[in-house]
């Protein structure tokens, strides 16, 4: 109900799941669409971490309920949704000419691609995952993300919701772990239901 509360208040629809069978994209390694709760940024993410000259990518954007709450609440200077459906892109797009949360960021681009085929700008400091996809998909995103760093070596933080996929991460040597937010009756123990932030290391 919590959820249907807030898209009303803010003039969206991020509420309702999407399976991707529905777009005939259905894959074992590629997760449906849930939203991550709203809040789930301001939650995780201190507002004096951001900056005018931070951005902001949600790989996996569903709908945009990240993406709005990051150009409306933090002062990213560009905030880009990627998401693989047409549907759901054409849905963000719809939220965020509707929304009535007041855009901070200078831009915000809702780019519909596949992630494998998506080469992850060189200025992107932070990265938001909702358990979007797994196995190979997401191995192969994160090395995106990797060769990114390299090319333009910078500071990065990557915030990931219901993070299923932290053993890959881990194990890569690049990342460490800062912080754990739980929600309800989770534990920093579990997988569902925690956002873990992770910074990159060069």
């Amino acid at each position: 109900m919590s959820r249907l509360l807030f898209d009303r208040r803010y003039g969206v629809e991020t509420s309702e799941f999407a399976h991707l069978d529905q777009f005939g994209l259905a894959h074992h390694e590629r997760v449906y669409y849930s939203p991550a709760n709203w809040g789930t940024l301001r939650r995780a993410l201190p507002a004096h971490e951001v900056c005018a000259d931070d951005v902001f990518v949600d790989l996996g954007s569903g709908k945009a309920r990240m993406v709005l709450e990051a150009a409306a609440r933090f002062p990213f200077r560009k905030v880009i949704g990627v998401e693989l459906t047409e549907e759901l892109t054409e849905v963000a797009r719809a939220n965020l000419a509707s929304t009535r949360l007041r855009v901070r960021s200078d831009r915000v681009d809702l780019v519909q691609s596949d992630v494998l085929d998506y080469r992850i700008p060189d200025d992107v400091t932070v990265v938001f995952l909702n358990n979007p996809f797994r196995g190979e998909i997401f191995a192969a995103a994160i090395t995106n993300l990797l060769a990114s760093v390299d090319r333009s070596p910078r500071p990065v933080k990557v915030i990931y919701f219901n993070p299923v996929e932290e053993p890959f991460l881990l194990g890569t040597g690049r990342f460490r772990h800062l912080r754990t937010i739980t929600r309800g009756r989770a534990t920093e123990t579990d997988i569902f239901g925690t956002t873990r932030i992770y910074s990159i290391t060069a």
